[in-house]
């Protein structure tokens, strides 16, 4: 997959079919988006998707107002995350546009001109019906079909995706991460909630309690679930182990303020330092709290283990 993000080289010279979003998440009804424009590579399109970096809510200072002021610029997906998702979805080419408050008052009929159709010789554009782009989100879908015909493209309208009667997006995938609902975060996203990131060496107290853990720092912009202990499941190298992750700042042995993502792994032997992992977060199972000291504290790790364990119908961890 190549990598656009910037004016300068944004320049595509096979024919494609043009996939346009926020791709937040990347939730079901964005699949849907990705499905039609994967199908026109059958005839002899290119896959792109054209998104947005950073996302229109940090440029503009939006963002959802009933979260607290730090997570209402946070993302379900991180840059990566998303790069990786679109990757191993077949994407030939994604557009990370650059947002500023230049770029963001181009005229949305400069945007169909000279970004979709000279830059990215796009044959086929789909979009959902809140498409907003351009000058004050003026542009809509209207606009895009309006245009079709004079520069031989199709303009096709993908519908909201629904679930239980109401529609999937971002913002209730970002709903049920706030509040910890990790299975309906799975059915509006098709797959389990994740954090992705490299392996780092820790302090290994983790270790010294007999239960080491694999540490991952998440990035700023990742959008994380409540602080506490999680049932998990992490690849490794490609390959899939059951866990229990705590996500927090560990405040019974730091007084930092750092979060990190920390996962005791069934069964796994190997060394992971310095190796990109996928954990994926299956079940709340109790608030991260503090205790009066390492006794406790690994009484309550073992408990933790122990309800793993009969969540994931093993017998011992080792």
């Amino acid at each position: 997959m190549q990598i656009i993000d910037s004016m300068e080289q944004l320049h595509i010279e096979e024919e494609t079919a043009v996939a346009i979003g926020k791709f937040d998440g990347i939730h079901r009804g964005h699949q849907a988006l990705l499905r039609e424009i994967l199908d026109a590579k059958k005839h002899g399109l290119k896959a792109a998707v054209f998104t947005f970096y950073p996302l229109p809510a940090v440029v503009f200072g939006q963002g959802e107002a009933s979260q607290p002021f730090e997570r209402r610029f946070q993302s379900l997906s991180t840059r990566a995350e998303k790069r990786r998702y679109l990757e191993e979805a077949g994407i030939d080419y994604l557009v990370e546009y650059p947002l500023n408050l230049a770029t963001a008052a181009i005229e949305p009929a400069d945007y169909i001109t000279s970004i979709l159709v000279e830059r990215m010789h796009a044959k086929l554009i789909v979009a959902g019906p809140d498409l907003s782009f351009g000058n004050q989100g003026k542009g809509d879908f209207a606009l895009l079909r309006q245009y079709a015909a004079k520069y031989h493209y199709e303009a096709r309208q993908i519908e909201k995706v629904g679930v239980g009667g109401k529609e999937i997006s971002s913002s209730r995938v970002r709903e049920a991460v706030d509040r910890g609902d990790m299975k309906a975060a799975r059915v509006y996203l098709g797959s389990w909630y994740c954090v992705e990131g490299i392996v780092l060496h820790g302090t290994e107290i983790g270790r010294t309690l007999g239960f080491p853990t694999l540490n991952l720092v998440p990035e700023g912009e990742k959008l994380l679930p409540p602080f506490g202990v999680y049932h998990s499941q992490v690849e490794i190298e490609g390959t899939w182990y059951q866990g229990v992750t705590n996500i927090g700042r560990k405040p019974t042995v730091h007084d930092g303020e750092e979060v990190t993502v920390e996962t005791f792994v069934f069964h796994y032997h190997g060394q992971a330092y310095g190796l990109p992992v996928r954990v994926e977060l299956l079940e709340y199972a109790r608030p991260e709290k503090k205790f009066s000291g390492k006794e406790p504290l690994m009484e309550q790790i073992r408990q933790d283990v122990e309800r793993a364990e009969r969540y994931f119908g093993i017998a011992g961890h080792s």
